[in-house]
């Protein structure tokens, strides 16, 4: 079975961002001509999320930081401030024109269609 879409090239770890930068993990889901890919990014900052597709790579890009309810003052927290960041590699089969995207608690779910079959058959002449 061809893989349709697998993990991109890892992050930059060069220092250029405030905090840690995070991996997400992530679920595939493949169904008939559709394929779902569901993020977990809890916390992240809807105004932060950057989505961009540039030749057949897709990344996942989000802020997060942590912040106590109004009134309330931490006393100790597992939680950090830091950028989530994820890479995955689209293959020809993938329409990464049409990707359809919805954040619903902490979740980041991806549907994205897959491409007209573009085989084509080509005649040959003979001289």
């Amino acid at each position: 079975m061809d893989q349709i879409i697998s993990n991109g090239p890892s992050a930059s770890s060069e220092p250029t961002r405030a905090g840690p930068i995070f991996t997400p993990p992530a679920d595939i889901l493949e169904k008939g001509d559709t394929v779902v890919m569901l993020v977990d990014i809890p916390g992240a900052d809807p105004a932060s999320l950057d989505i961009t597709l540039d030749k057949h790579i897709l990344t996942i890009m989000a802020r997060v930081t942590s912040a106590a309810p109004e009134g309330y003052t931490p006393t100790y927290s597992e939680f950090r401030d830091g950028i989530y960041e994820r890479r995955f590699v689209f293959s020809e089969q993938m329409d990464g024109e049409r990707i359809d995207a919805t954040l619903k608690d902490g979740v980041l779910r991806l549907t994205v269609p897959k491409s007209a079959n573009t085989a084509k058959k080509i005649n040959v002449k003979a001289e």
